[in-house]
C-alpha cells in the first residue's frame, strides 16, 4: 500500500497546503500518526468523498521522507478517484426550524414580531 501527496499550492491561513492519501483509510491513519496530525484534522466521509487529511507544506517536505510518493496535479485526482467513496451523497444540512417565538408578558404580538 502507498501514501501520496500533491504539490503545496493551495494558500490558507499563511500557508501552503496539500492533500495526503492513502490507498487504504487504516494505511492513511497511520501514516498521518506518524506525522504527528491529529484525528480531528481527517476529512473523509460523510464530508468529503474521498479519506485525506490536507497538510501544510512542512509536513508534506516530512513525509516525503517518511516514504510518502510524491504525485502530479494529474496523478493525485487519479488516486482521489481510486480511493473515493463510490455512491457518496454529500449529507444536506437539515432545514433551519424557525424558532418559536414566545412573547414576552405585556407585549403584544405585533410588538414580538409575528
Amino acid at each position: 500500500m502507498a501514501v501520496y501527496v500533491d504539490a503545496a499550492i493551495w494558500k490558507w491561513v499563511g500557508h501552503r497546503w496539500c492533500h495526503l492519501l492513502a490507498d487504504d483509510t487504516d494505511e492513511l491513519h497511520r501514516f498521518a500518526a506518524q506525522l504527528g496530525l491529529k484525528r480531528s484534522s481527517y476529512q473523509g466521509p460523510p464530508k468529503t468523498s474521498a479519506p485525506h487529511y490536507d497538510i501544510t507544506g512542512f509536513e508534506r517536505d516530512r513525509a516525503v521522507r517518511l516514504g510518502a510518493i510524491e504525485c502530479s496535479r494529474d496523478e493525485i485526482v487519479a488516486v482521489f478517484r481510486r480511493v473515493r467513496v463510490r455512491n457518496f451523497k454529500r449529507r444536506e444540512p437539515k432545514p433551519v426550524e424557525e424558532e418559536a417565538r414566545q412573547e414576552e408578558p405585556g407585549m403584544s404580538r405585533w410588538a414580538a414580531g409575528s
